[in-house]
């Protein structure tokens, strides 16, 4: 039996760095499970915008973009985990989740936290989903 691990750490190009000491996601044989991500801009490293709206676009592009380094897409996602910091927020982020997600329907936590790590962020979303 081998001792070599089952799971690898999944790193998009483009991306930015985790601001900690952990994998932008994990596969686990046909499971990519995605670290939450927030709504930094990869192009100009700095929140997409204010809103919760455009918070939501950017956070999904940032999962789109780990979920195919991992050979998988948002079509694939099986549970979802979103943050918010304010839940007067939550049908903003729901109209930019329905539109993402269209006809597939993730499972889903949604809660409202004390804050995120980065001042201003609104919203955070995590995903597991599986590889094709």
């Amino acid at each position: 039996m081998s001792d070599a691990p089952r799971h690898r750490p999944v790193h998009a190009r483009g991306l930015p760095a985790p601001i900690g000491p952990y994998s932008p996601a994990i596969v686990l044989d046909d499971l990519v499970f995605v670290s939450g991500q927030g709504a930094t801009d990869p192009a100009t490293g700095r929140l997409a915008g204010a809103d919760v709206e455009t918070q939501t676009e950017q956070v999904f592009r940032n999962i789109q973009a780990i979920l195919e380094a991992a050979g998988s897409d948002l079509s694939r996602v099986l549970r979802c985990g979103v943050f918010l910091v304010d839940l007067r927020d939550f049908e903003k982020m729901n109209a930019v989740y329905s539109r993402v997600f269209g006809d597939h329907r993730p499972a889903r936590t949604t809660v409202q936290v004390a804050s995120l790590p980065d001042p201003g962020l609104r919203v955070e979303i995590d995903a597991i989903a599986y590889r094709r």
